[in-house]
């Protein structure tokens, strides 16, 4: 059983040399459950001991992380979209169309402090007062202000069957656990940074903030909560999360249960449900963390085909193998023909 770079591999951690063998662990992450509380994120930080990565809202939604990162191991994602999902009912029947009520009071207070914009460089000095522009309610019901959803995702490294992070990390400070998980050991980290481009899904990065920040300038990502593992315990995301968005499992049950959510979910009128990294044939043999989305992974940020980088490396190296004879063959010959 050798450690292959591409395709399904079932006994990851009896590859990685552990014996005697045990299940795989992971993640399933029900993203229609998911209310983006956050609890996951929290829990993550205060278990891990991870710093503080902002407090500050990006201004784009109701996010202040972003994306994964060395100090953001659990990321709750928040994507708002224009249209209902499946068959649910609009939340916000007759709900305004045009300016909202904020918005006619800033006018309002516009008008009343400036003038009207219509009177502005005039010499009559008038200042008026308007009436919203449009009225504050619709007259009727099911307009497209109405017609949104909240898609909600709680992130997190993917664990992959085949993970590049691991195979070119040139000190072994990733390592392959017991459980099939793949966690940073701080303490032999070097800080070489090559991790970091090999990860398909951008989720390893090296820790900044300064001397006073813990494992500044290391490899830090998800460990799956390995110590908490090693005491028979559950994650403490999957503890901490109160819909059960995030399941906790041996990996072959977790697919089970997966497949069984998505087929409720389409039968119940959201065709839209699919997973993502339950497959053992994709490009990174599957993910120790799978996914239940109601949309397309792009729109969750998420690449649609992930590969592991280092699948091509064999042949690379054959490749340059070739070409390193193939230029000293020609560069003896050149050398020989030279000579009287």
């Amino acid at each position: 059983m050798g450690n292959e770079l591409y395709g399904p591999q079932p006994h990851v951690s009896a590859v990685a040399g552990w014996r005697p063998e045990q299940s795989r662990m992971g993640f399933f992450t029900d993203t229609s459950v998911c209310i983006g509380c956050k609890a996951c994120e929290v829990a993550c930080k205060e278990w891990n001991q991870v710093p503080e990565d902002g407090l500050n809202l990006l201004g784009s939604s109701y996010d202040n992380t972003g994306a994964l990162g060395a100090s953001t191991w659990r990321h709750v994602a928040f994507i708002e979209q224009p249209r209902r999902l499946g068959r649910q009912e609009a939340g916000f029947e007759q709900a305004p169309t045009g300016p909202t009520g904020q918005d006619a009071t800033n006018r309002i207070v516009d008008v009343a402090t400036l003038g009207d914009p219509g009177q502005l460089g005039t010499d009559t000095g008038a200042v008026t007062v308007a009436a919203p522009a449009a009225p504050l309610r619709s007259e009727g019901s099911g307009d497209a202000r109405s017609d949104f959803r909240w898609l909600m995702e709680s992130d997190v490294c993917k664990h992959c069957t085949h993970a590049a992070c691991l195979d070119v990390c040139p000190t072994g400070s990733l390592m392959r656990t017991e459980f099939g998980t793949v966690v940073v050991q701080d303490d032999i980290c070097n800080g070489c940074g090559y991790c970091v481009p090999a990860c398909p899904f951008g989720v390893i990065d090296r820790r900044e903030g300064g001397k006073a920040v813990k494992n500044n300038g290391l490899a830090q990502k998800c460990t799956l909560c390995y110590d908490r593992l090693h005491d028979g315990m559950t994650p403490a995301c999957a503890q901490a999360c109160p819909t059960e968005s995030i399941q906790f499992g041996d990996i072959d049950e977790l697919r089970e249960r997966a497949r069984t959510r998505r087929d409720q979910l389409q039968a119940a009128g959201v065709a839209e449900a699919r997973l993502y990294l339950d497959d053992p044939t994709d490009g990174i043999g599957g993910g120790g963390a799978m996914f239940l989305l109601l949309d397309e992974p792009e729109v969750y940020g998420l690449p649609p085909d992930p590969v592991v980088t280092t699948r091509d490396l064999p042949d690379m190296w054959k490749h340059a193998g070739i070409a390193a004879l193939t230029a000293l063959a020609g560069a003896v010959a050149a050398f020989v023909g030279r000579r009287p």
